[in-house]
């Protein structure tokens, strides 16, 4: 499974690069998409948000966050910009979670 991945770096003094992951929901709703940077790791992060507090990056700048996503089994495809098609990707696999019966306790009824 290719993970496309939308690289950027915040404005703010730390510089730091996050991955954004555009079709991978981090809620039941798929509002939020999963994000990774080298300290915190995995998030949830709004798309929109994000990208409107960082800049985009080119490979030499993500070249060391790519290496460890790589490291842990990630296949990144790496994209400038998540288009509607990645959006509605998140927000379908987060409903198809949603959906599975949780009305069940787990517990037998005699």
């Amino acid at each position: 499974m290719v993970d496309f991945v939308v690289f950027r770096r915040w404005q703010d003094h730390s510089g730091d690069v996050i991955a954004l992951f555009p079709e991978t929901p981090a809620d039941v709703h798929g509002r939020y998409c999963d994000s990774f940077m080298h300290v915190g790791q995995h998030g949830a992060a709004d798309y929109h948000g994000v990208i409107q507090h960082t800049v985009p990056v080119g490979p030499k700048q993500y070249a060391e966050l790519a290496e460890e996503l790589w490291r842990i089994g990630y296949d990144l495809r790496p994209v400038k910009h998540a288009s509607w098609r990645h959006h509605d990707k998140r927000r379908e696999t987060a409903r198809r979670f949603s959906t599975v019966d949780t009305r069940s306790s787990g517990k037998e009824k005699s």
